[in-house]
């Protein structure tokens, strides 16, 4: 059985600008043709334009997609270098998922760091808040915000170096 792309447009949920803009970029080098030039897509098609769909999704750029697609129409040679897209973009996510982590950690250090100011005044939370003084379950948080911005830890200043400091002064 043949769909047309207005079909496989409505059945993929796809609009059919989506399917030529594809095709225009070289995605659909499986599709047929039928005598007057017309896009004949058939079950197996539907299979590959979800997985391009899936690609896409998951961010891989148009050149990958194409590339993934050029080998898996050379067949079984290609298997190694089509896992090959796939390993190398999951190590990518991953990476990704890590750094958006470190950011959320930092959101929810500063969240509660403004739920103490809002509490105690921002220039008491600046004064008080240290590294000894924030809750074990907000310590993780506190320590990943600051390898992200990349400053050490605030202590409470010791009295006997902040003694001397001031007698060195004067």
């Amino acid at each position: 059985m043949y769909y047309t792309i207005s079909q496989v447009a409505k059945k993929l949920n796809m609009s059919p600008h989506t399917l030529r803009f594809y095709a225009k970029e070289r995605l659909l080098p499986f599709v047929e043709r039928g005598p007057h030039g017309i896009r004949r897509f058939q079950e197996k098609d539907l299979e590959y334009l979800l997985l391009i769909d899936f690609l896409k999704k998951a961010g891989l750029s148009l050149k990958e997609i194409r590339t993934f697609i050029d080998l898996a129409m050379q067949g079984n040679d290609t298997v190694s270098q089509r896992r090959a897209i796939f390993t190398t973009h999951r190590q990518r996510i991953e990476c990704e998922i890590q750094r958006l982590g470190d950011i959320l950690d930092g959101l929810k250090y500063k969240e509660w760091y403004y739920q103490q100011a809002e509490q105690i005044g921002i220039d008491a939370a600046r004064n008080t808040i240290t590294g000894e003084t924030i809750p074990p379950e907000i310590q993780p948080f506190y320590r990943r915000f600051l390898q992200m911005i990349q400053l050490p830890p605030r202590t409470k200043p010791d009295a006997n170096k902040q003694a001397s400091a001031v007698g060195e002064k004067k």
